[in-house]
């Protein structure tokens, strides 16, 4: 493994900790279908009118990452869609028709807050612990009339025009008449839109987890796939939301962010090589149309997500500051010395976070040192065999080990404990993955004690299953920092790897 490897791994490991948790996507897709439910009872007063309700938003797009603080809220962007024309109600009578149902939903299901009225949404709080609210946004469907507007203009028709929604909008001018000029929107268009730039990793991800569960590809979880495009992005959201602390008027926003890193996205297959090729080629896609700066709507040619720096030059002037920070950062993050990576890291993503992920890389991150720069001299020994498997690892394995004397065992130690020489050496393995599955152990050996004898080794080895446990036995001949780690491989994929254990002897 090289320092290249080193910082992919922990770039991933530190995305993989912005994850929110899968109990909160279940929270809350519970919580929407609960509404859809509603909105479709048989007594619902928009029954008729065929509702139907689904994601928009970074959670639509597996793009969600937690919030700085544990105080901060989620935020859930949902619409509701009533097969209606704008030929035969306002917006206001729209919203209103739609704002009746929440109002009583919230009513049935005791929500301590009635729902409150925004600019477009109607947003619903939920109780204090479930530190997430829902915005609902009243539409009608504007696929055909979408497409004569994009003609009108001289532009072809796209093929994401079917999914247009028009909205409701308080600051609209004619917000309380009849009229076809409504805002729209298409967050259906553009969430096909992005998934066809990340389209050969997310096909190939979601074919190994299915094979792996023994799924059907339709019952494959949205939210459990995610590609090296969706991970730039959490990293670049959470960057930014780190800078732009004590700014949050004039960070950056989500969906420019979004918008250029998936056009500068070329499928790379892993975390390091995206970021750097999105950083490349971001500002790329920023164009300038009738003196202004323009980042074009993927799936709407008459919108442009810039169209407020005008305005507010300040944002302008912030975003391209922080892409310059961010290359800057992602410079200094490529160090010979791992343990200035790390520190990095933890200027441009936050200490919190990127400690959780150096934990889980198998790094120590209880003092100032980490044992860092002797791991990554073991981590980048070049005998060490790469594995031959694809890998997936979405279950844990764990490893004990413990020092035996005369055929017992004496006492268990952990990772990077020092241990004497001739010591007999036992390392259990437990996973949580569901047999049948095969099990390999990799050894690898550093120091010169070891390299004299000719036996760096760094190749798997079977296992041997006792009593239902994984095993490994070893004997500590050579001084230096070795490295135990056990593999699980079912299907011919590597779906969960220990991490290393540190064998220390002295």
């Amino acid at each position: 493994m090289n320092l290249n490897n080193s910082l992919n791994e922990t770039l991933e490991q530190i995305s993989i900790n912005l994850d929110i948790p899968e109990s909160m996507y279940e929270q809350a897709e519970k919580c929407y279908k609960s509404i859809g439910e509603w909105l479709n009872r048989e007594s619902s007063s928009v029954v008729r009118n065929e509702p139907k309700i689904y994601s928009q938003g970074s959670f639509r797009l597996g793009t969600v990452i937690k919030p700085i603080t544990d105080d901060d809220e989620y935020d859930i962007d949902l619409v509701c869609s009533l097969e209606l024309s704008k030929k035969s109600i306002s917006q206001k009578e729209l919203k209103q028709f739609i704002g009746k149902e929440i109002k009583e939903y919230a009513r049935k299901h005791n929500m301590k807050k009635e729902p409150e009225e925004g600019k477009r949404c109607w947003i619903l709080n939920y109780a204090d612990g479930a530190q997430f609210h829902i915005d609902v946004l009243p539409s009608v469907p504007n696929g055909y009339e979408f497409k004569m507007l994009l003609e009108s203009k001289g532009y072809n028709k796209n093929k994401y025009y079917q999914h247009s929604i028009a909205i409701t909008d308080t600051t609209h001018p004619r917000y309380i008449n009849i009229t076809h000029d409504w805002y729209c929107s298409n967050p259906k268009g553009y969430s096909e839109w992005f998934k066809e730039r990340m389209k050969v990793q997310y096909e190939n991800k979601k074919q190994i987890f299915m094979k792996k569960y023994s799924m059907s590809i339709e019952d494959v979880p949205d939210y459990k796939i995610k590609t090296p495009l969706q991970r730039v992005i959490q990293l670049l959201k959470r960057h930014r939301d780190i800078m732009f602390q004590d700014d949050q008027d004039n960070k950056p926003i989500s969906i420019i962010i979004t918008t250029i890193a998936a056009h500068a996205y070329d499928n790379e297959s892993n975390v390091l090589d995206a970021y750097i090729n999105i950083l490349n080629n971001m500002e790329k896609f920023i164009t300038i149309k009738n003196g202004e700066y323009c980042v074009e709507n993927p799936v709407n040619a008459l919108e442009n997500f810039a169209d407020k720096w005008a305005s507010h030059p300040k944002r302008r002037e912030n975003f391209f500051r922080w892409i310059q920070q961010v290359k800057s950062d992602m410079n200094k993050s490529q160090s010979e010395e791992f343990i200035d990576t790390i520190e990095q890291c933890k200027y441009s993503y936050g200490e919190k976070i990127v400690n959780k992920a150096i934990n889980g890389l198998g790094f120590e991150s209880n003092n100032k040192n980490y044992t860092i720069n002797s791991l990554i001299k073991t981590l980048s020994i070049s005998h060490r065999q790469k594995p031959k498997w694809q890998m997936l690892n979405y279950d844990d394995v764990s490893i004990k080990a413990y020092v035996k004397k005369k055929g017992f065992l004496d006492f268990e130690f952990i990772s990077n404990e020092i241990i004497e020489k001739r010591c007999e050496l036992r390392f259990e393995a437990k996973t949580n993955v569901k047999r049948p599955y095969k099990t390999y152990w990799q050894v690898t050996n550093t120091g010169m004690e070891a390299e004299k004898a000719k036996c760096l080794r760094g190749g798997f080895y079977d296992c041997v299953l006792e009593k239902g446990k994984l095993v490994r036995e070893e004997t500590t001949i050579y001084t230096g920092k070795h490295l135990v780690e056990c593999f699980v491989i079912k299907n011919g994929i590597c779906v969960a790897k220990s991490g290393e254990f540190i064998v220390n002897i002295k």
